[in-house]
């Protein structure tokens, strides 16, 4: 009795044991290849699936893990991520640099990954590094440090074709790092500095010569105002001159009449206006500056004549 139940509860172990073995749960996004007695039997889905087991086993495929290679039965179909360590590669004007670049890539035909390459990490980080020798190998480095989108399309495009056959899918490749000798740093830094410097000088003589031209249009608008001004003012002050002697001609004309009005056309009314102004000057004389010598012409005694004049016009007048 005690024998048949420990063989009952052996059968019962094994029974457990061999149906755990037999249940695989494949989680989403992964898979697994099974290979029955050694060869390829199926590509599990994921859910619950059923093996037999010590016939069907999964196969091993290399991955990276943690920044190594390891082997691992399950297969990860999500986009992933390489990291690729820094590389020399040489510019095509010879200049060694120092270039980091990030892959993104996704397993779409597990099959091909598993029986087409051996070791799948090592052979996408070989081909990236011999690809961006030859890609940067035909530029200089000034193009090298300006066309990183260039150099990712042209990486994917060779990349992606050439990892077709292991049913890879490269989405995206990034430059992440491009790192020139110090050296060359340190002159390409010499270089921005003396183009920024130049720069400067350019805008500032651009400047001066901008501001030179509008102080010389300013001064010359000014010139032409004041000249314009002094033109008005000249004309103003003719036409005031012209106007003051039109009536002062008016005036003296007017005052022509009255005379003659007031001594009759028997006697000339120019000599009586004569007398009037050699009177007016004698008066200013005499209340001029007396330290002064005034000396009279020689026609004086036809001033005195014309004053004895007055007398006559006068009583013609009465």
């Amino acid at each position: 009795m005690t024998e048949s139940l420990y063989l009952l509860a052996i059968i019962i172990v094994c029974v457990f044991i061999f149906a755990k073995m037999a249940l695989i749960i494949i989680p989403q996004s992964e898979t697994k290849i099974i290979e029955r007695l050694g060869r390829y039997h199926a590509t599990l889905e994921p859910g619950i699936q059923f093996i037999i087991p010590f016939i069907d086993r999964a196969k091993e495929i290399v991955v990276l893990h943690n920044g190594r290679y390891a082997y691992s039965n399950v297969i990860d179909l999500r986009e992933q991520v390489y990291d690729f360590p820094k590389q020399n590669v040489i510019t095509k004007d010879n200049v060694q640099t120092e270039i980091n670049a990030l892959l993104y890539f996704q397993i779409v035909d597990p099959f091909k990954a598993v029986y087409e390459i051996n070791n799948l990490p090592n052979a996408i980080e070989k081909l990236t590094q011999t690809t961006l020798r030859n890609i940067i190998g035909e530029l200089e480095l000034d193009e090298t440090l300006t066309s990183r989108d260039t150099i990712n399309t042209k990486l994917r495009a060779v990349l992606d074709d050439a990892t077709d056959k292991w049913g890879v899918k490269v989405n995206r490749v990034e430059l992440q790092d491009i790192t020139p000798p110090e050296s060359v740093l340190t002159a390409m830094e010499k270089q921005m500095q003396a183009e920024r410097n130049k720069r400067a000088t350019i805008l500032t003589s651009e400047g001066k010569k901008s501001a030179d031209i509008l102080q010389s249009e300013g001064e010359k608008t000014a010139m032409v105002n004041r000249a314009e001004a002094e033109k008005q003012q000249a004309i103003l002050k003719a036409e005031g001159e012209a106007q003051a002697r039109i009536r002062k001609a008016e005036a003296e004309a007017i005052a022509i009449e009255k005379i003659t009005e007031a001594v009759g056309k028997s006697t000339n009314p120019a000599n009586y206006l004569l007398a009037q102004k050699y009177i007016q000057m004698l008066q200013e004389l005499a209340t001029g500056d007396k330290t002064k010598t005034v000396y009279l012409p020689y026609e004086a005694t036809n001033l005195m004549g014309s004053i004895g004049g007055i007398k006559d016009l006068f009583k013609s007048a009465d």
